[in-house]
């Protein structure tokens, strides 16, 4: 059984209508998709009809919940407002009744392991678990919650939220992000260092591989990353749209976060000093 396990679309269209052809390319039977469908990309209805087309399994990220519920604009600052507002103007009220819907966590044995998604942590789906975290940070993302389907410790974990395609090994336990279908990039750069940010700004995701529903024998199991390259510029086309547009295009452009100050913060806390990096 091949499975993609698909995040953060962000209401990019031509990202995520190129990973799905290089989805049915690779005869994949089942699409996961880990969350996070709307928001900065002007195509969000137009993703949520694709991600209900062809995802067997679909998440609630942080940009799911929070953009289709209801707020007091009244309370918010202007900025934020004016972002709420214009995110739910491409919504159909049944398109926020689904997003509202979406469950937070899914599990599935694969290969006599026990694999668990979620969009961005066990306990929350806006906090982010970067590739630099601590060892011990980590291994919290494997641990049950009252969000987890089952109170079992978790072989493998498949996450997204950061927008970073990684994996790595902790205690005989892998945690993998999927990387972003629509909005890549890197919290690692340096200009004097940096490679071509094709390299990021393909859209990203995971084929997972083994004997499903197998939860006593580990046999072969497989762990694939995909870049798919799409037309960037042609998703830029309707810019007079978006509101945050410069910043859009610059992450969409460049692979690098908009607000990198938050990312070094995150470095500092860590003790890592980001002008040796």
């Amino acid at each position: 059984m091949k499975i993609a396990i698909i995040s953060d679309v962000h209401g990019n269209l031509e990202a995520l209508k190129a990973t799905l052809e290089d989805i049915k390319k690779k005869n994949i039977e089942k699409v996961y998709c880990l969350g996070d469908t709307i928001a900065k990309g002007v195509h969000p209805k137009e993703c949520i009809d694709l991600i209900k087309k062809n995802c067997e399994v679909v998440l609630q990220g942080n940009t799911d919940e929070y953009f289709s519920k209801e707020h007091n604009l009244e309370e918010k600052e202007e900025v934020e407002a004016k972002r709420i507002k214009w995110n739910q103007s491409m919504l159909t009220k049944e398109d926020k009744d689904y997003l509202q819907s979406l469950p937070f966590c899914y599990e599935f044995y694969l290969s006599g392991r026990l694999v668990r998604l979620f969009h961005a942590t066990p306990w929350a789906n806006n906090k982010p678990i970067l590739n630099q975290d601590m060892p011990y940070t980590k291994y919290e993302m494997f641990l049950p919650t009252q969000n987890t389907i089952s109170n079992k410790t978790a072989d493998v974990v498949v996450y997204g939220h950061i927008h970073h395609q990684y994996m790595d090994k902790i205690y005989n336990r892998t945690l993998i992000n999927s990387g972003s279908v629509g909005n890549s990039f890197d919290t690692i750069r340096n200009e004097q260092k940096d490679g071509d940010a094709l390299e990021t700004t393909c859209s990203n995701y995971v084929i997972l591989e083994g004997k499903e529903n197998e939860k006593e024998e580990k046999g072969e199991i497989y762990f694939t990353f995909a870049r798919v390259p799409y037309n960037i510029e042609k998703e830029l086309e309707d810019k007079e749209k978006n509101i945050e547009e410069e910043s859009y295009a610059y992450e969409l452009q460049n692979g690098m976060y908009r607000n990198m100050q938050n990312v070094n913060k995150n470095f500092e806390k860590l003790g890592i000093d980001i002008n040796k990096i």
